[in-house]
């Protein structure tokens, strides 16, 4: 018994060790989110599902730009992650079409939306979303592999006043 443990142990120990740094970096560096749904369309195609590798080393300080493409932790259901384009920062002013109304977003916020407009349930509907929700930021297409591409920062035209 102690001989069959001696050699399966060293493989045990690498599972381990190769388990453990794949938590720190996806936890610290990069992960990758599945996005399905037709509210990020043409950026992301709904059928099949996609997969985007999220940078995580924009949350030291939220620096975040706007038109970045970014993951967040649903306001309805902490457990969901939701794929959406950063529109506005905190203190910018955007108008919002749909409401015929300009508004500031608050400190601690942003304002997101989906590239899709007619599909998309996002910040036109539920507001400006906290900072700390955020997760990370969409720089690639991985999977499928014939998509792979890099996600581009792009904004709505007009509707954005920066704050000065």
């Amino acid at each position: 018994m102690a001989r069959a443990w001696a050699s399966v142990w060293p493989t045990v120990k690498r599972c381990i060790t190769g388990g453990l740094i794949g938590l720190f970096v996806a936890d610290r560096y990069a992960s990758l989110a599945s996005v399905h749904g037709a509210s990020m369309h043409p950026t992301f195609d709904p059928n099949p599902a996609e997969f985007a590798l999220v940078e995580k080393l924009c949350l030291g300080r939220y620096d975040f730009s706007r038109g970045d493409v970014v993951v967040f932790r649903s306001l309805t259901d902490h457990r969901d992650l939701v794929v959406k384009r950063l529109i506005a920062l905190p203190g910018d002013w955007i108008q919002v079409p749909e409401k015929q109304e300009i508004r500031q977003i608050p400190e601690g916020h942003c304002w997101v939306e989906g590239d899709n407009a007619t599909v998309s349930w996002d910040s036109r509907g539920y507001g400006p979303v906290p900072l700390g929700l955020m997760q990370g930021r969409v720089t690639h297409i991985v999977w499928p592999p014939n998509r792979f591409s890099r996600v581009d920062r792009k904004m709505p035209e007009g509707r954005i006043m920066p704050r000065q």
